[in-house]
């Protein structure tokens, strides 16, 4: 099955969807394995990697429902980022101010791995390691990014991780509009996400294969249920992020909020002279309803944000990655940042799940008394912490102790998302009040108390 919308990476991807079986053309007796891998996109891909690297002999095995990267992995945003939903305040007093250090260090770690495993790989992902930068446009946004310097410098995060740029240094890296200044971190590449998650799957394909079409209905110790029978294997992986709750007992685990995206023609040199960006830089402003854009390789916009509704019952339809609403609001807010004439012209428009813990806090786990691991809930910043996710899972299931397997998300157990339809009006209901306090700070000038409140709830 392929994607039910075309979207600008499968129109520009030079590496080819390899067609590969599902489970139903395999005997029953070549169904078992030491370790079971159930998704197919980068979480589940890169823990097969690292697997394998470690130790070759391992007999590995990934199912996935539709095709290798049908989900968020070939669908996002193409931010190989350092960012992490949970502040180092936050971990600080839950793990210590060290732990924390250590887990934003091992994730801006991961922004590099990925592209030295392309590069030796030979993978044609795009990769341009030209940092981030989030603007500030308004006075409230403003005391935000200086809010974040002096939580990076508390923790011994200096320049090199993260600076702020006021309003005439960050104008020459990036021509938007009304810019006061912007947080830069160089922690972040650029690159093509569907090309990656090809690649990855090619390559892991010549040592463990990848049953497509093949829909797992449940995880239990040691077996892997599908629609098309069981696989049998002592290490069995989650690896669903948004489409976990397809699995029986996950209903409540992840909730899988849509992230929509739109993308222009190639621009000319002139209208980049314009823009900016010209070391490929990620971009976003520090609004609360997020947004988040790159300059393509091959010089477009590509822009997301997040303001779809949150679907009953936490469904996941292909429908669902089209909203004309939402689109046509991030055509504006694209013009809203590079007014120039004339107006952009788009040729993309695509979307797809998000998975979000009940407290935001992205997790990797490993019971070894029942064989069953687990990693997700990246709230959109996956394409590295799902590397870090897959060396991280690989020495847990090695039993190796590494500077990895300490770290505060290792175990980490958000609690459960609430039952419909409180979970329904909850979600839709954050989603709504971000917009409303992005819109009352740019109409009154001052940070919002609605979002703090709703933060707060969120567990944020």
């Amino acid at each position: 099955m392929s994607e039910p919308v075309p979207s600008l990476w499968q129109a520009t991807a030079t590496v080819p969807a390899l067609p590969r079986r599902s489970l139903a053309f395999t005997e029953p007796a070549a169904r078992v394995f030491d370790v079971a891998i159930v998704g197919a996109g980068y979480t589940g891909l890169w823990t097969a990697h690292y697997l394998h690297q470690a130790d070759p002999s391992l007999r590995i095995a990934l199912v996935d429902k539709h095709v290798a990267g049908f989900g968020a992995s070939g669908r996002n945003g193409g931010w190989c980022s350092g960012l992490y939903p949970v502040s180092l305040t936050r971990l600080a007093a839950e793990h210590g101010p060290d732990p924390a250090r250590r887990q934003y260090r091992a994730l801006h770690a991961a922004v590099a791995e990925v592209g030295r495993v392309a590069t030796e790989q030979g993978w044609p992902i795009d990769y341009a390691p030209g940092g981030t930068l989030s603007l500030a446009r308004s006075r409230p946004q403003l005391a935000r990014a200086e809010a974040e310097i002096e939580e990076a410098r508390q923790f011994g995060f200096g320049p090199q991780d993260l600076r702020l740029l006021d309003a005439d240094e960050a104008g020459q890296r990036v021509r938007a509009s009304a810019i006061l200044g912007a947080v830069y971190s160089p922690h972040c590449a650029a690159l093509h996400p569907l090309q990656l998650v090809r690649s990855l799957a090619g390559h892991v394909d010549r040592f463990a294969p990848i049953f497509e079409n093949t829909a797992a209905t449940e995880l239990r110790p040691g077996r892997v249920r599908t629609n098309l029978g069981d696989l049998r294997a002592d290490v069995v992986i989650r690896a669903t992020e948004g489409f976990s709750p397809s699995l029986k007992g996950q209903t409540r685990r992840i909730v899988p909020v849509y992230s929509l995206m739109v993308a222009t023609e190639p621009l000319p040199a002139d209208r980049w002279d314009e823009i900016g960006l010209a070391q490929r830089e990620t971009f976003s402003d520090l609004r609360h309803l997020i947004i988040y854009g790159q300059r393509t390789a091959d010089g477009r916009l590509a822009f997301g944000g997040r303001g779809a509704p949150y679907h009953f019952g936490s469904r996941v339809r292909p429908g669902f990655d089209q909203s004309e609403t939402v689109f046509r609001l991030l055509r504006r807010t694209l013009f809203e940042l590079f007014p120039q004439r004339p107006e952009l012209r788009y040729e993309f428009a695509w979307g797809g799940p998000l998975g979000i813990a009940r407290d935001w806090h992205p997790s990797v786990g490993f019971d070894r008394t029942t064989g069953l691991g687990w990693a997700g809930g990246y709230v959109g910043d996956g394409v590295s912490t799902s590397n870090l996710a897959g060396q991280t899972l690989a020495d847990l299931v090695l039993n190796r102790r590494t500077g990895l397997t300490d770290l505060p998300w290792v175990n980490h157990q958000s609690r459960q998302w609430e039952t419909e339809p409180v979970r329904w009006l909850a979600v839709n209901a954050g989603l709504r009040a971000m917009t409303w306090a992005d819109t009352a700070e740019r109409q009154h000038g001052r940070p919002s108390r609605l979002a703090r409140l709703v933060n707060g709830m969120m567990g944020r």
